[in-house]
């Protein structure tokens, strides 16, 4: 579906790029992990300054896009979050949850995911930046000729790298 108002776009991570996720890293810290609690206190996560006014800029010229780990189960708290923090309005792409079925849902890595997601997007749509905390996601987006910017404004936590790369979940 081509957009013809010829504004290029913009796509955010939010965990640790918008939303400062240190407080609820202790869920991941344990095992199992407790995925439950981790997403439930995303509501409460405090906004990233320096994340928050990269958006702000782009916005200016670009649609925002946002593209998160998140399971799609967390969209009404994320777009809850996103209005309550002000940010700019934008398309918000989410994993897909597990299927009643008892199916995993997407359980690929982040690296994988969100490149095609932004394969997908630059068909129709020029894209401007990626800003994103996770280095093998930036890495792989770079190696396929977007423009990256990488999101180290936030403390990296090795329980959340590794959810993201081996697990799938965020």
């Amino acid at each position: 579906m081509a957009d013809s108002s010829g504004r290029p776009i913009a796509v955010f991570d939010l965990d640790n790029t918008l939303a400062d996720t240190a407080h609820r890293q202790r869920f991941l810290e344990s095992r199992p992990r407790d995925w439950g609690g981790f997403f439930a206190a995303a509501p409460q996560d405090p906004p990233l300054a320096e994340g928050v006014a990269l958006v702000r800029e782009h916005a200016r010229e670009c649609d925002i896009v946002y593209l998160t780990g998140r399971p799609e189960r967390c969209r009404r708290d994320t777009l809850e979050w996103l209005a309550a923090q002000g940010l700019p309005p934008g398309r918000v792409l989410m994993r897909q949850d597990a299927g009643r079925g008892g199916g995993r849902g997407d359980r690929r890595p982040a690296r994988i995911v969100k490149l095609e997601v932004l394969r997908g997007l630059a068909r129709d749509r020029t894209v401007r930046v990626l800003v994103d905390d996770d280095e093998l996601v930036c890495d792989d987006a770079e190696r396929a000729g977007f423009t990256v910017v990488r999101a180290r404004w936030a403390d990296r936590s090795a329980a959340l790298a590794d959810a993201q790369e081996r697990e799938g979940r965020t």
